[in-house]
């Protein structure tokens, strides 16, 4: 990401040129016009705070010393990739970002409804590849693998833009589609069926709903029918409307 970036510039003044430059203006400089085309077409309050968190980040960068708790490359890639995923998953979580490929990943996940995580994934291997030919492999490949890790992490824990889609046999499909309305603010379909076992006449309910939302809706369902026979499948992909909240 930018971050990658910020210590490659940091790294090619310094062995190149003999400058040492602090991390924290280049980051800030390559956040700027992100974070003003964020504030335009996201949201306001997302931006300031993302705002808040990359100066943060970028003022603790330098004023914190280094503490390595262990010198094996491999496990510091690992274990940093974890780490960060599961900072940044915090952070979208709660309703901000770290800033830099953040902005372009929430825009395209509210704009366009797509998980870009993996491009952004490719885009830092690219930037990673830059600093290999320059710098050395080894190092460029261990972040390969931070990369990695962290995007694993990011997908397991941030699932607001997945969907889970739920088909529900239940002999209260109305009541079942209003508790899915209610907690989650989206629609369903009932269709008509038949029992194989005792030839009778059964209703499903067939609705998408965020994958972050599907195990209070699926809560809501039993309460509203206890006996319902609940299918959730992980929807791989998403074609037409699908109401996902905007951030502010």
């Amino acid at each position: 990401g930018f971050n990658g970036v910020t210590l490659l510039i940091q790294t090619s003044f310094d062995r190149f040129l003999g400058i040492h430059l602090p991390f924290s203006p280049i980051s800030l400089a390559l956040n700027a016009i992100p974070a003003i085309f964020s504030f335009r077409t996201i949201g306001k309050r997302f931006t300031i705070n993302t705002a808040l968190i990359i100066v943060a980040t970028s003022v603790f960068t330098d004023i914190v010393p280094a503490m390595p708790i262990t010198q094996d490359i491999l496990l510091i890639s690992v274990f940093g990739g974890l780490i960060n995923g599961a900072a940044i998953s915090l952070c979208l979580i709660g309703g901000t970002s770290t800033g830099g490929t953040d902005f372009i990943a929430v825009y395209f996940l509210e704009k366009k409804n797509r998980d870009v995580w993996n491009f952004i994934l490719m885009g830092n291997a690219t930037v990673l590849i830059l600093a290999g030919l320059m710098f050395g492999w080894d190092k460029a490949l261990y972040s390969i693998l931070f990369q990695y890790a962290s995007t694993m992490v990011l997908h397991l824990m941030y699932k607001k833009f997945q969907q889970s889609t739920l088909f529900i046999v239940t002999n209260r499909p109305a009541e079942v589609c209003q508790a899915i309305y209610a907690v989650s603010q989206h629609g369903a379909t009932i269709l008509d069926g038949e029992g194989a076992y005792e030839h009778c006449e059964r209703q499903m309910v067939y609705s998408v709903v965020s994958a972050a939302q599907a195990k209070k809706v699926i809560h809501a369902v039993q309460k509203v029918d206890a006996s319902a026979f609940i299918n959730e499948i992980k929807t791989q992909k998403l074609r037409g409307r699908f109401y996902v909240p905007k951030e502010k």
